[in-house]
Order: C-alpha cells, then sequence, then structure tokens
C-alpha cells in the first residue's frame, strides 16, 4: 500500500482513479466515486455486446476476493443463452479450499457453474510426459521437464488454463469465429500489477474469444468499497495467502511461499513436496518447487504470459514473507552459528 493510501484512506463518495496512464488508455483514467466506475463498467460491456455477435456470456472466476467483486457485478448478464456461465478453471495443481470456495459461491448465488479441466495435467508436465503434437518436435520431444521457473510461466499458461479456455470457446462455436463470439468477462485491472498497467484493455478481440475487463480502471480502495458495501463472500486462502491460490504452477512464487502454503494448507504442500521428490528420482535437474531450473531462460521484458495470471511476477501490495513476520514478531529466532575454534 503507498503513501497516499495511508495518509488519504478512500470514504464512500470520495473520487478515485488509476495512478498514470496505461498504456493501453487513450488518457490517464479519471476520477471516479464508485457509483461512476460501476456505471463505466456496465457502459463497458454494453459495448462489447453491441461491437461483436455474442452468444454466450462468461465470468471468469479464479476464486479470489476480487473475482467476487467481478462475479458479484456481472452476474445480471449471465442469462441469456444455455452457455452462460461462472467459469473456473481447475489447473490441477491448486488449492482445494478455493474450488470449493466457488462451487459455494455459485450455487449461493444461483448461478450455473461451469469447471474446466487442461488436457494434460501439471504432473504430466514436469515430468516430461508431454509430447509435443505439433510442430518439428511432434511425436519427439517433451514440450516441458521439470518445475518452472519464470521462462517457463508461459508454457504453464497455455497448457494449464488457455487450452482450456480455447477448449470451451470451441466447444460453444466450433469454426463459427467470424459470426459468433464468446465473450470472457475477466478481473483484470490496471491497478493489480505492473504487467496489469502495460497490457490490460476494456475490450480485447482473440479471434472466437472477447475478452471483456470491465473493472479495468477500478482501484483497491473501489474494489474495497464495493466488497464492504456488498457483504460480499470471502476466500479465507486469499485472506492467508493474498492469492487465490487456482494456481500454484511455481513459476513465479516468491521465497518461502511454499513455506507459507504448508502452514495453512499441509494437504497441499505435501502433495507438491511429493512430487519435487518424483521429478528428483526421474533425474530432472529443475526438481526445486518455486525455484528457477538451473540455466533456465528469463522471460522477456514485458512480455505476455497470460491474461488470467495478473499477479504471478510480484507480491501483491502489502504482502510480506510469513517466515521473516514471525522471525520479526519474535516468534522465530535464528539458528545459532556454530563457534569457530581458535
Amino acid at each position: 500500500m503507498g503513501r497516499r493510501q495511508l495518509l488519504m484512506p478512500m470514504l464512500p463518495g470520495m473520487p478515485d482513479a488509476v495512478t498514470g496512464r496505461p498504456v493501453k488508455a487513450a488518457t490517464r483514467p479519471p476520477l471516479r466515486t464508485l457509483d461512476q466506475a460501476i456505471a463505466r463498467s456496465r457502459d463497458i460491456i454494453a459495448e462489447a455486446l453491441d461491437r461483436y455477435p455474442i452468444v454466450a456470456r462468461q465470468a471468469l472466476v479464479s476464486g479470489g476476493n476480487d473475482s467476487m467483486v467481478l462475479l458479484h457485478l456481472v452476474q445480471s448478464y449471465l442469462d441469456s443463452s444455455a452457455d452462460d456461465a461462472v467459469v473456473h478453471v481447475d489447473t490441477g495443481i491448486g488449492i482445494e479450499e478455493t474450488r470449493q470456495h466457488v462451487r459455494e459461491v455459485a450455487t449461493g448465488w444461483n448461478l450455473p457453474l461451469r469447471v474446466l479441466h487442461p488436457r494434460d495435467s501439471y504432473e504430466d508436465l514436469i515430468l516430461g510426459q508431454v509430447i509435443a503434437r505439433t510442430g518439428a518436435n511432434a511425436g519427439i520431444r517433451s514440450v516441458w521437464k521439470g518445475f518452472p521457473g519464470p521462462g517457463g510461466h508461459g508454457v504453464m499458461y497455455r497448457r494449464l488454463k488457455n487450452e482450456p479456455l480455447q477448449r470451451n470457446r470451441a466447444q460453444i462455436i466450433g469454426s463459427h469465429g467470424r459470426s459468433r463470439k464468446v465473450l470472457y468477462l475477466a478481473g483484470m485491472r490496471w491497478g493489480e500489477s505492473d504487467r496489469r498497467f502495460r497490457t490490460a484493455a476494456e475490450i480485447d478481440p482473440d479471434g472466437g474469444i472477447i475478452w471483456c475487463s470491465p473493472l479495468v480502471h477500478w482501484t483497491n480502495e473501489q474494489m474495497d468499497q464495493y466488497r464492504r458495501l456488498h457483504l460480499l463472500p470471502r476466500n479465507e486462502v486469499a485472506d492467508h495467502l493474498h492469492m487465490s491460490g487456482e494456481c500454484l504452477c511455481g513459476a513465479y512464487a516468491k521465497p518461502g511461499e511454499l513455506d507459507e502454503i504448508e502452514f495453512f494448507y499441509p494437504r497441499t504442500a505435501y502433495r507438491i513436496r511429493s512430487l519435487e521428490k518424483r521429478v528428483e528420482q526421474a533425474g530432472i535437474p529443475a526438481c526445486k518447487w518455486g525455484q528457477a531450473p538451473p540455466g533456465g531462460k528469463q522471460p522477456t521484458p514485458g512480455s505476455i504470459a497470460g491474461r488470467l495470471c495478473s499477479s504471478c511476477p510480484a507480491p501483491l501490495a502489502g504482502q510480506t514473507d510469513l517466515m521473516d513476520l514471525w522471525t520479526q514478531n519474535g516468534l522465530l529466532t535464528p539458528a545459532p552459528v556454530p563457534e569457530v575454534a581458535a
């Protein structure tokens, strides 16, 4: 949280705006009250529906607290066709409590839920068991081996998130990408991260998919105010870990993150540590979750690894390493340094 937020907390009715001008914005977003921000969000959705032949409207929900704001705001739009739904991608390497939270909210709000699964599992990817199906390496080489570092995030995103979303799109519209479109309502915001500030757009056509980010101009304060106003249910995973936990591929894990996960969700951490042993036994050098592979490549500066991975590259504002916090509060003490004989 920046100095401005510490000294000047937002009050109900106070206008607020994203600091600076995002690259994809023609002008700096204007100051808006929460009501004005909501009105602008509805205008963005209306523009997308007017411009494109939308046959299905789907709200992409990670299970984090921000995605609850999105879902609450757009739920009234999910009633135009049999394919309208809440969509959650089960990456296969997430925290079960987050998936349960999504199911409970969808049921409680009487919304249809569609859970998508990737064709290739996370385990098969890191064990090198997914063989390329196209290109020069088709039928010959694995698409990936070992736990991903930052340079492998794109592969994980494409295989675990984008592939099921594209397959879902194909099941709805087939090859009619020009005459029929699926509207994916996503919660990307300029205020989420530096990468979102560079890349997020209000409406972003992508073949048969129209990506729509109706909250793109919302600030953190406006999100918090909306949650309080509507008493939205919170996901304890997001409260504990400062992320939704729906995908723990580890590409951009911060130091100590697996220890934090283990403290709150030991079953999930046990599974990850078991995978580490399997990868090591397979003789794969990249056998540590959350660590860059030996000699692994780094992502190109400014590259876009995936629309739905908003805060992977850096911790969210206010996020701290749990082990550091415990040490600072005297709950942990450093191991004594052995004396060296003179």
